[in-house]
């Protein structure tokens, strides 16, 4: 099978479902208004809340989001075969996952940027505010850890990338400088020395391996945990403007521009997909993914085609500065096309090696013995990108030997294999860097949030000790789960909570659509709803069952086995609560006429009662 079709397929789809279904959204279901202030001018503090630039916006805002789901998720769902995943990739994410991102974004801008778990207590009830905040919280902390995961395995024992990505820090300080304090309002010019100077850093760092610094930017994987433990502390504290989102912009034009040079480089080369369309392992034993095609497809492609996480990003740093309310179709169904059309290339790029190959690196090897397939190119693939392959679990060095072989197959580039693999392991490495700043900084608000109604000064998310003291809670946890965990422990967790979360997350979006008397549009998130809720419980309980509880019975993951037991079902008690309180809610308002104006129920037989405008309530 060329890849060719399924990219074509792919990208006029999602032109297709931008242009006509998101103008409806748009217009039909939030009803979009540029005469509305929006929080980031209300409430500028030049803190948190600040007006930015929409191509700025949705450069953090699509950094922000595209972590290691749409890149290893469909990775390892390629055991499956390449039909099953990009079939979920593209529907998933027109009708579900842009949708997700796209509403729930502007729900948090009419309502002060305020989070999903502030959101669901005014428009479901007080108990699923708080449910909601518990279920939330222990979802980003082990969303975080399952990202955070990746870019530990990714940069370990790596000088190149960790010089690379650690080059782009203090980059991002100069341009967040330039761009509001020495040069205010010059996008463009800060934008060409940011853009040369990422490009830079991953050029200098191919003269790291072998020169007098190498030592100092080759970490173990405990250093690599400590340093971005480290950074995500401290990107959580400072201005938004300074670090965050100038950061998060520059590393937008490195993900952006190497997934257009992915699609015309699929375009020239156009690889063949040596991966069958389905393989034997859709009726389960897989060597990767445990379980059957149905529910473990839709969990291990955690982002890409819906994304709970999405949602915190959604209502947590993007709805503060985004400046004009017409902004957010760009930026909330336009990122996460994007981010879909991520996950279509990432699963092209595995799917180009052989089954031999492809499971010969996913797999350990005294387990791929065991499978009886022969490898075809092993060998020479790991004489190319000079570095042993086999048994390199996780994902991330199979997507980038598949990368780096659809870039040295353009005129031009054959013999550069090495560089382009390590390009790729950075690339990587700074699709997940950058969720993991962003991801923090919205824990911190939600611990700020909750913490605020035990002690009111906590609240206030630019208040110095309340921020520092929050923030160190959340990086502890994720970081204690990177410490002990692997990606077999971590990613079935996090991709289960991932999906239960936007499964939520559209069920508080409904809420707010109907509350806000436009009941007729509430199917644009009740199906999707609908779906991804019933498919994630089924595959949380054999989660449970088939891969959590039997950890239990050996020594060495006795402990990871009845935390990780524990913590899915209690997510699971979590969202079912929320789900069962929509639901009451919604019998309230379509039974018995009974909807909310500004957060108090109000009867429609009350004199002069009009069904709020969506968001009003």
């Amino acid at each position: 099978m060329n890849a060719l079709p399924l990219i074509i397929a792919a990208l006029c789809v999602m032109a297709i479902a931008y242009r006509y279904y998101s103008a409806f959204i748009a217009a039909k279901v939030v009803a979009l208004d540029d005469s509305r202030q929006t929080p980031a001018h209300v409430l500028n503090d030049g803190q948190n809340y600040h007006p930015t630039n929409k191509w700025v916006l949705f450069g953090h805002h699509f950094a922000a989001i595209s972590g290691a789901g749409p890149l290893i998720g469909p990775v390892l769902a390629t055991q499956f075969g390449y039909l099953p995943g990009f079939l979920w990739l593209l529907i998933g994410v027109v009708m579900g996952g842009a949708v997700h991102d796209f509403v729930v974004l502007v729900a948090s801008i009419r309502r002060n940027g305020k989070s999903l778990a502030e959101i669901a207590r005014h428009e479901i009830s007080p108990l699923a505010g708080v449910v909601g905040s518990v279920a939330i919280l222990i979802i980003i902390i082990i969303a975080l850890a399952g990202l955070g995961l990746a870019v530990v395995n990714a940069l370990a024992e790596s000088a190149w990338g960790t010089f690379t990505i650690a080059a782009t820090i203090p980059l991002a300080l100069f341009v967040g400088l330039w761009m509001y304090r020495i040069r205010p309002g010059k996008v463009g010019e800060a934008s060409l020395v940011g853009v040369i100077g990422v490009f830079g850093a991953v050029f200098a760092g191919s003269f790291i391996p072998g020169s007098f610094l190498e030592p100092y930017f080759t970490l173990s994987r405990d250093g690599i945990v400590l340093s971005i433990a480290l950074y995500g502390f401290i990107a959580s504290i400072l201005p938004v403007w300074l670090l965050l989102c100038p950061r998060d912009y520059l590393s937008s034009y490195m993900k952006i521009g190497t997934i257009a040079a992915l699609v015309i480089g699929v375009m020239v080369v156009q690889p063949h997909l040596h991966m069958p369309a389905i393989t034997e392992f859709i009726h389960g034993g897989g060597p990767i993914i445990p379980g059957k095609i149905y529910p473990f497809v839709f969990i291990t492609i955690a982002c890409g085609a819906i994304s709970g996480f999405h949602a915190l990003v959604s209502s947590g740093t993007t709805p503060k500065m985004i400046s004009r309310e017409s902004d957010a179709r760009m930026i909330g169904y336009g990122a996460m096309l994007m981010e879909g059309l991520v996950g279509i290339i990432a699963l092209i790029a595995a799917s180009s090696l052989w089954p031999g190959d492809y499971f010969a690196i996913n797999v350990p090897p005294e387990k791929f013995a065991a499978l009886g397939i022969d490898p075809v190119n092993l060998e020479m693939l790991s004489l190319e990108v000079g570095e042993q392959i086999v048994g390199r679990t996780g994902g991330a060095v199979s997507l980038a030997v598949g990368f780096a072989q659809i870039f040295a197959g353009i005129p031009g580039m054959a013999g550069l294999m090495s560089f382009w693999y390590h390009f790729a392991i950075m690339f990587e490495a700074l699709f997940i860097l950058t969720t993991i700043d962003t991801g923090t900084r919205v824990a911190r608000f939600l611990v700020q949030e909750y913490a605020g109604r035990l002690w009111k000064p906590l609240e206030k998310t630019d208040w110095l000790p309340g921020a520092l003291l929050s923030t160190a809670v959340v990086v502890v946890a994720w970081a204690y789960f990177i410490w002990t965990g692997s990606i077999s422990t971590i990613w079935p967790m996090f991709g289960t909570a991932n999906q239960l979360l936007a499964g939520v997350a559209l069920a508080v979006a409904t809420s707010a659509i109907i509350n806000a008397g436009r009941v007729r549009y509430a199917w644009v998130t009740f199906v999707p709803m609908l779906f991804v809720t019933s498919t994630t419980l089924i595959a949380c309980y054999l989660n449970i069952v088939d891969n959590f509880l039997p950890l239990t019975a050996h020594e060495g993951t006795s402990m990871q086995g009845y935390v990780n037991s524990i913590l899915t079902l209690l997510i699971m008690v979590c969202a079912v609560a929320v789900l069962a309180e929509a639901l009451r809610r919604w019998h309230r308002v379509l039974v018995h006429r009974r909807y909310s104006v500004n957060g108090k129920p109000v009867s429609a037989g009350d004199p002069g009662f009009a069904p709020p405008e969506y968001g009003c309530s």
